[in-house]
């Protein structure tokens, strides 16, 4: 159970380290984003380096999330584990891809850009279509496969082995479907992004990783059947596997 309770406090740890990094990134992201002509003028390159060592941070607490998590979710289900897995590296390769055009905006605007370039009207293009790849990428990815990873596969396996409480787990069982339904509503144009609609929709997903998260931190995993099964890294680590003397 200690092993158990460590990788608990790991992942719960992990998953909180991503709405750290992941809110105030976007935050740091917005006078390139919300700006047309950032390319052209004086710029906040500073801050958008650290919105994007902060995005690399997610892309690292992501990846760990999954993969702490995965000896004890494969007990349960390991092709389902695996998948979740998946999941979090396909949404961490749609966020490096919005990293490398968000930091390709401020190379442009360093090296060609600013205040009285010329080519004017060509920077701007390749601004915004940089832009563009960023806006794409993070609908893609945490607008939409978090909803498939987080939301419904992780979801699903918390509230059929119990490790949390079942109330909690139904936010994903919900919010993951939710989170998907509007990444598709904003890419048919059904409603814009970041609009209040959208915004909506994501709530009970943001209560159920925020709440899985503090959960695994602060209690650890509840009492469950798979907890008690063991696995050939565990019977190595106390010491049935090994022959005697």
């Amino acid at each position: 159970m200690e092993l158990e309770r460590r990788t608990s406090l790991l992942a719960g740890v992990l998953m909180i380290i991503t709405f750290i990094t992941s809110i105030p990134a976007l935050l740091l992201y917005n006078p390139l984003l919300k700006h047309a002509n950032y390319i052209l003028g004086a710029g906040a390159d500073k801050r958008v380096f650290v919105g994007a060592l902060l995005e690399v941070l997610l892309i690292l607490a992501n990846v760990g999330t999954a993969v702490v998590l995965f000896p004890i979710l494969k007990r349960f289900n390991e092709k389902l584990a695996l998948g979740y897995v998946t999941a979090r590296l396909v949404e961490c390769g749609f966020i490096a891809i919005g990293i490398l055009s968000i930091l390709s905006v401020v190379t442009l605007r360093q090296d060609i850009g600013g205040t009285g370039a010329a080519n004017a009207a060509s920077l701007t293009i390749a601004g915004r279509s940089l832009v563009a790849i960023h806006d794409w990428s993070f609908l893609l990815g945490p607008g939409f496969i978090v909803g498939v990873g987080n939301g419904l596969m992780l979801g699903y396996m918390m509230f059929r082995t119990g490790l949390v409480p079942r109330r909690l787990a139904m936010f994903g069982l919900v919010g993951g479907p939710l989170v998907c339904a509007s990444g598709i509503a904003v890419l048919f144009g059904l409603f814009d992004k970041g609009s209040a609609a959208q915004f909506i929709a994501t709530i009970p997903e943001f209560i159920w990783e925020l709440g899985f998260g503090i959960w695994l931190a602060v209690k650890g995993f509840k009492p469950s059947p798979i907890l008690a099964i063991e696995t050939p890294d565990a019977q190595v680590k106390t010491g049935p596997l090994l022959s005697p003397a």
